[in-house]
């Protein structure tokens, strides 16, 4: 288990030394301590963001601390970074020169196989949206299909049942971007209006708008794009 430090914007003081206002300090039974008074004033701050760099340092530290900060829109605590001992960061940094030229490689591998992935998956979930609403446009599908499924967004696409081309979860990735973009919603949400009520407003508009689509269209027919060859990857 990792020791927890707390980043903190209040004026909080030591209170053992007095020292402060603090920015970094634990908290002892509730009690708000610096990092001098517990037995860490020796370590080096790393933030996060550089994963090897971090991992590195964290593996050759005898002694680290997980350094956190409270999100107030989140409602969570969230990690900022790693407090490590010095001599661990700087073998660690020296390890992560050594090899940087190979781990930029390896990057660039798993980025072009995230973007074929992410390529397919969005001709997938288009396809799906098609198939459950014929009616609807081709390129809205695709649109629908590309903003639901950006990776990392935490949109419907990339929930577990999005993933899995769910029925209900592609339904509702549909349903969403009829609300936002054939009718008013946004609108009504800005004039002040409460999420809920604008949404009971517009759900009949949506509804015909949805049973429209769900009526096959004449003449017209989906294929997703195929996926980029990386069969002659020079990175591979």
């Amino acid at each position: 288990m990792s020791l927890v430090v707390f980043e903190s914007l209040k004026q909080i003081h030591c209170a053992d030394c007095r020292q402060g206002p603090l920015r970094h300090l634990v908290r002892e039974s509730g009690i708000p301590r610096c990092l001098d008074c517990t037995d860490l004033g020796h370590l080096v701050y790393l933030p996060r963001g550089d994963t090897a760099l971090t991992r590195r340092s964290r593996e050759g530290s005898a002694l680290c601390a997980v350094v956190v900060r409270f999100n107030k829109r989140r409602h969570r605590y969230e990690r900022l970074g790693l407090l490590v001992e010095e001599a661990a960061l700087a073998r660690a940094e020296r390890a992560c020169l050594a090899d940087s030229e190979a781990r930029a490689r390896r990057r660039e591998r798993d980025r072009r196989r995230r973007a074929v992935e992410d390529t397919r998956f969005t001709a997938a979930f288009a396809a799906e949206i098609v198939r459950l609403f014929p009616g609807c446009p081709v390129d809205r599908a695709v649109a629908i299909a590309t903003h639901a499924s950006v990776r990392g967004s935490g949109r419907v696409g990339r929930t577990a049942a999005g993933r899995a081309l769910d029925e209900l979860a592609v339904s509702v990735a549909v349903r969403a971007a009829v609300r936002h973009t054939d009718t008013e919603y946004d609108a009504l949400l800005m004039a002040g209006v409460p999420r809920f009520a604008a949404r009971a407003r517009l759900a009949p508009r949506i509804d015909a708008i949805l049973d429209g689509w769900r009526t096959p269209a004449r003449g017209r027919g989906f294929a997703p794009s195929p996926a980029p060859d990386l069969s002659a990857d020079p990175l591979s």
